[in-house]
């Protein structure tokens, strides 16, 4: 495991025991006590992730907010400093690049936090394409810095996460709204804390400078421990998300799939900018898609994973169809609604909630039903 990346928080998951494995290139904690009991401390309570082998990419200079405007599928303009949105990157072909998140600090200082596995890739092709984006007064006039290896970041989410944060002394970050982030402290660590998350829950995600070796990152770590916050790995990470129905960039959503045909075009606005790819999917909105990302819950036992196929038709014996194509993309049992669910690539006339799929294996075939909208809604 030497060859694999650390976060500045690696050495307190090995001194609790974490069971550890290589995500997308990082020795990363998948579990501690048990992915069930980790997700229903967070459905439950607040659970705590290490998520600092995210990237921080910083966009500053008086062409950045063009730059940024220009590169994302959202709209960038309606921000105001201390809020952020949700948006992708796309290829000219219109292929998601990556998912992530624009935090404006100001209009001349934008954050993206971007996958892990995407980094350097996502660096790339902001570098590549900003002058186009940007445009002709934006040339020159931004500089993309990649503050990842100097940044922590630090998920706690769950019912009781933002009262828990409070009782650190972060009782001024009770007044940010939903998708807003702004400086705080907690247990003495200076943080700029964001009211956004991947779990289907309220809390926080905790920027922290690591520029000091991840001292301030490991004392924030274990107050939220002692504070009641319990350590979570990847594997509830994963399940919680699908319950929420929100999409894993290299499972549901990567270049050879677009923002329509994964189900969010919410976050493309073709009137905001020419961005990267817009003219692409202005031809594919016109002409519509002909596969969707669908939900599905599984009828009886079984679980459906990432790579199943879809059968033709109906019926078991069906043949399959195109697997580069249609597919399931994410499966998993789901703890607080029951049963299983997944997320599948299929044809746009099998897209209709209520449909009944056929899912297959080598060796099983398994049926599911198509439902709509997230599998889990946290009550408000």
């Amino acid at each position: 495991m030497a060859d694999l990346q650390k976060t500045p928080l690696h050495a307190a998951h090995v001194a609790a025991g974490a069971k550890l494995v290589d995500f997308a290139g990082w020795h990363m904690p998948v579990q501690y006590q048990g992915i069930l009991a980790e997700h229903r401390a967070v459905r439950e309570g607040a659970g705590l992730f290490d998520v600092s082998h995210m990237g921080e990419i910083d966009f500053q200079g008086p062409g950045a907010l063009a730059v940024v405007q220009g590169l994302v599928s959202n709209d960038v303009s309606k921000l105001v400093d201390g809020q952020a949105l949700y948006t992708v990157t796309c290829l000219p072909s219109g292929g998601i690049v990556d998912d992530c998140i624009v935090y404006r600090r100001a209009a001349d200082d934008l954050r993206i936090v971007v996958n892990a596995s995407n980094i350097a890739k996502d660096a790339a092709h902001f570098r590549e394409y900003a002058d186009f984006a940007g445009g002709v007064d934006a040339r020159g006039a931004c500089e993309i810095v990649d503050r990842s290896p100097e940044t922590a970041l630090i998920a706690v989410q769950g019912p009781q996460a933002r009262a828990l944060c409070a009782k650190l002394g972060g009782e001024n970050l009770l007044e940010l709204g939903n998708f807003h982030f702004g400086p705080g402290e907690l247990a003495g660590v200076p943080v700029v804390a964001a009211r956004t998350g991947y779990t289907g829950e309220d809390g926080y995600e905790l920027f922290v400078d690591a520029k000091d070796g991840g001292a301030s990152a490991s004392a924030l770590w274990n107050a939220l421990i002692e504070a009641g916050a319990a350590p979570c790995g990847l594997g509830a990470r994963d399940t919680l998300r699908l319950e929420a129905r929100l999409s894993l960039y290299g499972n549901d959503i990567d270049e050879t799939t677009t923002p329509y045909e994964a189900g969010l075009g919410w976050v493309v606005k073709p009137k905001a900018s020419d961005f990267i790819g817009r003219e692409a999917l202005l031809a594919q909105k016109r002409e519509g898609v002909d596969r969707k990302l669908v939900g599905f819950v599984v009828e009886g036992k079984g679980t459906a994973r990432g790579g199943w196929s879809v059968a033709s038709g109906e019926g078991p014996d069906a043949p399959v169809l195109d697997e580069t194509r249609y597919r399931v993309t994410s499966g998993a049992p789901a703890p607080t609604v029951g049963g299983s669910i997944g997320l599948a690539y299929v044809p746009a006339t099998m897209s209709e909630p209520g449909t009944t799929l056929w899912l297959r294996s080598r060796h099983k075939t398994i049926t599911a039903k198509i439902v709509k909208g997230p599998f889990y809604k946290r009550p408000q």
